[in-house]
């Protein structure tokens, strides 16, 4: 099982807050789609710390429900920390592997992988194949993922691009395919599922002070891979601190891929 990387600073934790709000903004229009409604029972396969999974819950309200796992019981329990901040009550948390979360089977009208496939070897058809077995006839599976070699920083900095390919390096070696957001349509189709509909969009937003990326939340596990120093650490921590201050804002590019399909009905 590939190893979770990244530690739950509360720079990480605004990071999956920022990426939650930002989601349910931008892909509005794909989630009502799929299902995401007042009402709706929801499954958040691969919760994290649980900011989609409390803007579900929120998007559902009181007559839904959100059943929401992960397989680290650390990261469970900031989840309920941040449903409870955010004063979500119709979210359930659980401890579970995203290829076999515990959950019933057709028990929910959509299942949610958000950037979860990238993060998970060859097991990606796998976790597909749970999920649909998750949702009722005409329900649907919803995943979001990325192409992490298509991701741009401007300006360019030559200290977070090798921070970036050293984390990309590492997914190698877990045997993780960062652009598997190219494949989710395929995954859908191979787990039996219908209707298929899959988008590409090109996320482009100014990186606020402060603001982190996965490879900084990453780097104690590059570190015992071989693949940092703790100069390098410092030397990442030093450019950071110079795109801090700089004015304009930097702007990132990230390459966001979104698939859904259904359980046929009959």
């Amino acid at each position: 099982m590939t190893e979770y990387a990244l530690k739950l600073s509360e720079a990480e934790l605004a990071r999956y807050q920022f990426m939650a709000e930002s989601a349910a903004r931008a892909e509005a229009d794909l989630w009502a789609a799929a299902g995401v409604a007042e009402g709706a029972a929801v499954a958040d396969i691969g919760c994290g710390p649980g900011a989609v999974s409390a803007v579900l819950g929120r998007m559902v309200g009181p007559s839904g429900s959100v059943l929401a796992v992960d397989r680290d019981p650390d990261v469970v329990d900031a989840a309920r920390l941040t449903a409870g901040r955010a004063g979500v009550d119709n979210v359930t948390f659980g401890v579970g592997v995203a290829e076999d979360t515990g959950l019933p089977s057709s028990s929910v009208d959509l299942v949610m992988v958000r950037h979860v496939l990238a993060h998970n070897g060859s097991r990606e058809q796998a976790i597909v194949d749970h999920a649909a077995t998750l949702v009722r006839p005409g329900g649907a599976v919803y995943l979001v993922d990325i192409d992490m070699p298509a991701f741009r920083l401007r300006p360019d900095d030559e200290d977070l691009a090798d921070l970036s390919g050293r984390y990309q390096e590492w997914h190698a070696q877990q045997g993780n395919d960062l652009s598997v957001g190219l494949r989710l349509g395929e995954l859908l189709v191979g787990a039996g599922l219908v209707d298929v509909e899959h988008h590409g969009r090109y996320l482009i937003f100014p990186v606020a002070p402060g603001s982190r990326p996965p490879g900084w939340a990453a780097r104690d596990a590059l570190a015992a891979a071989g693949l940092a120093t703790q100069e390098d650490i410092e030397r990442w921590e030093g450019a950071f601190g110079r795109f801090d201050e700089l004015e304009p804002r930097p702007t990132t590019f990230v390459s966001q891929f979104v698939a859904f399909g259904r359980r046929p009905a009959g």
